[in-house]
């Protein structure tokens, strides 16, 4: 597994086993490029396996609006300043249909009017989970509570908890954004 053109902090080659091969096999097939965050996994199988099956479980919870759980998880990547998980985000919530006003809309929600209030407000909860110190407040989650079951808050908060778990290590390891928002027809404004 390589990538070329970042400056990741660790070598994005690890030991070519059965499961980098095939790892790095279904990222090209499925996202057109080696995945950079699962080339630097590469080197603690283990844990790349676990982050897998994790990604994999992520996906199948349902509770929140698919929208409203795009919007939190490119809030918090961007609250974090993760280049890799804005990109890589903005591509895959396009693929998913998400409206692309709204993906612009995240870094500058409190001036944009293209987010509806529930979505400011769920915008506002992710990047008050994702700063440090974190800045919910039970009035933010009372004001979520009207609009959002029990099940669908604890996603939210979960899958913010997730993206700020995302960005960090990706931050920290010096993974870069990739190109794939280049990918979409919009151009890139985040």
């Amino acid at each position: 597994m390589t990538a070329t053109g970042t400056t990741a902090r660790i070598p994005l080659d690890p030991p070519r086993t059965l499961l980098t091969r095939a790892v790095d096999w279904y990222s090209r097939r499925t996202f057109g490029a080696t995945l950079t965050p699962a080339a630097a996994m590469g080197h603690h199988p283990r844990l790349l396996v676990t982050q897998l099956r994790h990604e994999r479980a992520l996906a199948r919870w349902d509770r929140l609006d698919p929208t409203l759980k795009s919007l939190a998880v490119m809030s918090a990547a961007v609250t974090v300043g993760c280049s890799w998980c804005v990109d890589f985000g903005w591509w895959v919530t396009s693929q998913e249909g998400v409206d692309p006003a709204k993906l612009r809309a995240v870094p500058a929600w409190r001036e944009s009017d293209a987010l509806t209030d529930l979505e400011r407000r769920v915008v506002e909860y992710a990047e008050a989970m994702s700063t440090t110190p974190m800045g919910v407040t039970d009035g933010m989650v009372a004001a979520l509570r009207r609009d959002l079951d029990d099940a669908a808050l604890v996603e939210l908060t979960t899958m913010v908890a997730v993206e700020n778990a995302r960005a960090r290590t990706n931050s920290a390891l010096g993974l870069h954004s990739q190109g794939f928002r280049d990918r979409c027809e919009l151009p890139a404004r985040a």
